[in-house]
């Protein structure tokens, strides 16, 4: 079980190297989802400022990180959501790769729906990289379906929802 909290500006050292291991242990994978340009230190310190950064942690150590907000790129639009009441974005989920294959992103995904229920909303939106085989598993199982797609630099994306 993880402790999750907001993180903070002291985390994100810490933060950005989870994110290179993540990208190295993609790449092992044949997944050019992330790069050096995305997501960047400003990414995470928006986050953090704005207070939507969480961190799960496991003794001590960042074995997860997500945020959760409201906002949304534009290439949104071309999802058919079901829900139209209130919802939440999911971003950047990621499991360090030292803590990976061992169900944390299941629960870290079981945990941001209680936070986003206890909060009155009423489905969560994400988008996932169509070449992260690994990502699109662990979204289906877990009840999310595809509302439609984005392009973006990286290739394309598939929009989905979930209806809490």
């Amino acid at each position: 079980m993880l402790n999750y909290r907001l993180a903070t500006e002291s985390d994100l050292d810490e933060i950005f190297l989870l994110i290179k291991s993540a990208i190295a242990e993609m790449e092992r994978n044949g997944i050019p989802q992330w790069d050096e340009i995305y997501p960047a230190r400003q990414d995470f310190l928006n986050d953090i400022s704005a207070g939507s950064l969480f961190a799960g942690l496991e003794n001590g150590r960042i074995a997860v990180i997500y945020a959760l907000n409201k906002t949304c790129d534009e290439e949104y639009k071309n999802g058919d959501w079901k829900c139209d009441g209130d919802f939440r974005v999911v971003h950047r989920l990621c499991v360090h790769p030292d803590f990976q294959n061992r169900g944390i992103a299941r629960e870290t995904l079981l945990y941001i729906e209680k936070q986003a229920t206890a909060l009155g909303v009423k489905s969560i939106r994400l988008d996932v990289f169509s070449q992260n085989p690994f990502s699109l598993r662990l979204y289906e199982h877990a009840g999310y379906h595809k509302t439609g797609e984005a392009n973006w630099r990286k290739g394309l994306f598939y929009l989905m929802e979930k209806i809490l």
